[in-house]
């Protein structure tokens, strides 16, 4: 092993799997299994949101679009190529990434669900999480690369086993590293069964943090959802499962048919900007820094590795 990374989210499996690859012998040691982490809950739709600074996320984004959008061709993956719109009840301009969209264009008049003013009609990566995490782990298998469970307290601790380690341990970074910066935006979501709906759907709920959103993965589908900053809830709260639901169906009927069959919560590892860089460690151990992703992880996760394996492959001996 020349490279430990700490982290089993999709941040972490995705740097893995691209630096085994490129060569590197990998080795990723995870708190928790993948399919309990906070990328398991996502929707998981490709859109940059929560995440600064802005050049840096759109160049990561638009390197994350394409490998999706190649993904996309392959089932196993978990990843298929959605249409849908994001509406809004005010006009506004569009976020600085939809130009990276070919097909965006103005919903019509005709399209707008009633009370909203504003939207956008394009296609873009539909990731459907657990799936996904699970290819993850099978392609870095098949690259050389391994998975273990067991939480890693202190930097020295990593730098024992490697002499790069790559730290994409999201929220964990708050206690691993001291990163105050680093605060949880609580994610619940609701799974149901599919009553047809084949198109996503996203509203701009403005500051609440109440939001909006219906996400088809074939035979179910995840409405959404929260954004609690500072709030450190894991189980989810039948009220707010409650809400969701009928917040959906409001602008979407189909889903007074759908059944519920699960929840989830996520804490999206949030600060002010993404932290991508390198420092020098314990025993001179390279220490290159991947967190803070907000609720971006799908959406950048391409983009950062390859910029972690420049990092590195840059700085060798």
């Amino acid at each position: 092993m020349d490279v430990l990374v700490l982290g089993g989210g999709v941040i972490g499996l995705t740097v893995a799997v691209a630096l085994a690859e490129a060569g590197h012998a990998v080795l990723v040691r995870a708190a928790e299994p993948p399919h309990a982490t906070t990328s398991a809950a996502a929707g998981a739709l490709w859109g940059p949101w929560l995440a600064q600074p802005r050049a840096r996320v759109l160049r990561w984004a638009e390197r994350s679009l394409s490998a999706l959008t190649e993904l996309a061709a392959h089932p196993d993956t978990g990843v298929h190529l959605a249409s849908g719109k994001g509406v809004s009840a005010v006009k506004h301009e569009p976020p600085e990434w939809f130009r990276l969209l070919p097909d965006a264009r103005p919903c019509t008049a005709d399209d707008l669900p009633a009370g909203h003013l504003h939207g956008i009609r394009y296609t873009a990566p539909l990731v459907n999480m657990p799936v996904h995490l699970a290819y993850l782990v099978d392609r870095l298998r098949s690259a050389g690369g391994a998975v273990e469970i067991g939480a890693v307290t202190t930097l020295d601790q990593a730098a024992e086993s490697a002499p790069i380690v790559v730290n994409c341990t999201g929220l964990g970074a708050r206690v691993l590293v001291g990163d105050r910066q680093l605060y949880p935006v609580r994610g619940q979501q609701v799974v149901v069964t599919n009553p047809g709906i084949d198109e996503f759907l996203e509203v701009d709920t403005g500051d609440s943090t109440d939001l909006i959103a219906i996400y088809p993965h074939g035979d179910h589908a995840i409405l959404g959802g929260t954004a609690q900053p500072y709030s450190w809830q894991r189980e989810a709260d039948k009220a707010t499962t409650k809400s969701i639901l009928l917040r959906c169906i409001v602008l979407q009927p189909k889903l007074k048919a759908a059944e519920i069959i699960g929840e989830r919560v996520g804490l999206r590892p949030t600060r002010p900007t993404v932290r991508l860089e390198e420092q020098r460690g314990p025993g001179n151990t390279r220490i290159i820094h991947n967190y803070g992703h907000g609720g971006a992880g799908i959406s950048l996760s391409w983009g950062c590795a390859e910029e972690v394996l420049t990092l590195i492959d840059s700085g060798a001996q």
